[in-house]
């Protein structure tokens, strides 16, 4: 039993050392393991010199816009327009029916020639001393209120004829004919749209570098389209802090239309000094936007190798497929421009250049 036990345990010795033989071998391994370098794409920084621009976002509006709508109740007689027909100020677009009003309009301009006859008559008995001052005043005052109920009577079918007020594009009609309308009630949308304003607002420390008369770029799905500023507000918003602006832009195409909403670039005119580097070199976080530097790095074994650094970087624009980067970036410095997703401070990088992406401030769609 003895020579059992001592056997067993001189076994489960020997096993452990041996054990603790590989254990201590895998550390080291461990520690003098280096990962294969990863394939980078890089570019060398250079400066470059952008002009300085307000990104926003903007709201197409009309120079003029209104719904038009009924000022008198009645019946619709007439409707002179089509939906998305070009108009002229002053056209008519809508007549009520207005025979009512006619005929009380008829009969108003024979109570006036009455009056106009009677005044007549008047005026001459109080030339011949027939009559009084009196007499005379009173035929007067009816002469006039004949003559207020004439125009009162036509500015009722005025106002039962509804006309464009200015020269625009006339929208979906909202009524019918022989349709009953209330007063107040909508006929149609009309809007003025060449030109076209675009309002947005920028925050108060920008408002400084715009001024009236600078170039404006509104992106929309229809395309991009050149206007200007036309006013800037005085008053500085208190919940935002920001101050709006006005464009006037061409719009004879239509292709921008009343509530749409743009993209707006602001062309300020000065040129300020960047690092342009092309979007995919950088990484976003929500801790901060960072790029990869490829530098001679030196490993645990003290043997130098190519490797990468993760360096915070402040970001500017974006054109086209770049990227103007303002703090963290020198010239000559070699940044990676693909794989950044898989780096790391320290690690190894092999530099494979002979695919690159795209690195261009004004790229062009390729047909597929």
């Amino acid at each position: 039993m003895i020579q059992m036990l001592v056997a067993v345990v001189a076994v489960i010795g020997v096993l452990g050392f041996v054990k603790f033989q590989q254990i201590q071998m895998a550390i080291a391994a461990g520690k003098s393991y280096a990962p294969p370098p990863e394939a980078v794409t890089t570019v060398v920084a250079s400066q470059d010199h952008w002009e300085s621009t307000v990104e926003a976002i903007g709201s197409v509006a009309p120079v003029q816009g209104v719904t038009l709508s009924a000022d008198l109740p009645g019946v619709v007689d007439k409707i002179l327009f089509a939906s998305g027909a070009r108009v002229a100020s002053g056209d008519v677009l809508v007549r009520l029916d207005t025979r009512q009003e006619e005929a009380q309009l008829a009969s108003a301009d024979a109570q006036l020639d009455l009056a106009k006859i009677n005044l007549e008559r008047s005026q001459k008995l109080l030339e011949q001393q027939a009559i009084s001052q009196a007499e005379f005043d009173q035929t007067a005052a009816q002469f006039k209120q004949a003559q207020a109920s004439v125009r009162e009577f036509q500015a009722n079918i005025d106002r039962k004829t509804i006309r464009a007020p200015f020269a625009g594009v006339a929208g979906i009609r909202l009524i019918n004919l022989g349709q009953y309308l209330h007063s107040g009630d909508p006929v149609v949308p009309l809007q003025s749209l060449d030109p076209i304003y675009v309002n947005f607002a920028v925050p108060q420390q920008v408002v400084a570098e715009l001024r009236v008369g600078d170039s404006v770029n509104a992106t929309a799905d229809s395309g991009m389209f050149a206007g200007r500023i036309t006013a800037i507000n005085l008053v500085v918003d208190d919940a935002t802090r920001n101050v709006q602006v006005q464009a006037t832009f061409e719009n004879g195409h239509r292709k921008l239309h009343p509530g749409m909403y743009v993209t707006v670039s602001v062309l300020s005119g000065e040129r300020t000094p960047v690092v342009a580097l092309p979007a995919s070199a950088i990484n976003y976080a929500p801790y901060g936007n960072s790029v990869f530097i490829v530098e001679d790095l030196k490993g645990p074994d003290g043997k130098t190798y190519r490797g990468v650094r993760q360096q915070f970087v402040k970001l500017g624009n974006a054109q086209g497929d770049q990227v103007a980067v303002l703090e963290g970036v020198h010239p000559g410095q070699e940044i990676v421009t693909s794989g950044v997703f898989k780096l790391r401070t320290g690690a190894a990088v092999i530099v494979n250049n002979k695919v690159q992406p795209s690195n261009s401030p004004s790229p062009k769609t390729e047909n597929s």
